[in-house]
């Protein structure tokens, strides 16, 4: 099996991609290691991070020998992508949708996460290669929308990402959402703030097993 498909494989399985956004670059591979731990196996650095590819690069080398796939995050241009796959990731999201970063992704064999809201941004970003869709923010429009765009296009593969939570994950997975993306409803930043990483994997550790749930009911 090639890697890229392996990985997108890991996303849908792991059903909850952690974006970890505005963590210190000292506290970065502890808060990683311990949201992993929680439970979630995909882990998503954000690309505004000043030190995002050793960022990146630190945190692929302490999971390396796990089931945890690590990507990049916030990825607006054809350089970042390129110094965030250097660095170890294997899957790049943005919120926006542009042709050249998805074709450097395809180029690297990483998987290519786009920024979509409508549905001509959707088949764009579609026939551009692109391996799943983030619906972004996802709050904006809510779960229905995900069922508004499968209706004409088909079963595109959607992650939402935005606004979900535990209160509202099920709605999104019931709609059709073949993975969700989740940032400050599933990890603890005051628990951060205190070093805490007990409290940092119990919130995962919480998004998980309601993740679960959604996809089992």
């Amino acid at each position: 099996m090639a890697r890229k498909q392996e990985v997108a494989e890991k996303l849908e399985e792991s059903g909850v991609v952690a974006v970890l956004r505005d963590i210190p670059a000292d506290q970065i591979v502890e808060v990683a290691e311990a949201i992993h731990e929680g439970g979630v196996t995909a882990l998503e650095i954000t690309a505004d991070a000043d030190q995002y590819a050793e960022m990146i690069a630190a945190v692929d080398d302490q999971l390396a020998d796990t089931d945890a796939v690590v990507g990049a995050g916030t990825v607006l241009d054809v350089p970042t992508a390129r110094n965030a796959i250097e660095a170890g990731a294997e899957f790049v999201l943005a919120p926006d949708s542009q042709e050249p970063v998805i074709e450097v992704c395809n180029d690297e064999e990483v998987v290519a996460v786009p920024g979509i809201m409508t549905p001509t941004e959707a088949v764009n970003a579609m026939n551009a290669g692109a391996d799943m869709l983030k619906l972004f923010p996802a709050s904006t429009v809510g779960p229905g929308h995900i069922g508004a765009l499968h209706g004409p296009l088909g079963d595109v593969p959607v992650m939402p990402t935005g606004g979900v939570s535990v209160d509202n994950v099920a709605d999104y997975f019931a709609a059709g959402a073949v993975a969700v993306g989740a940032g400050s409803a599933l990890v603890n930043y005051e628990a951060i703030d205190a070093g805490d990483m007990d409290g940092v994997r119990e919130r995962a550790r919480e998004f998980v097993q309601a993740v679960e749930a959604a996809r089992s009911a």
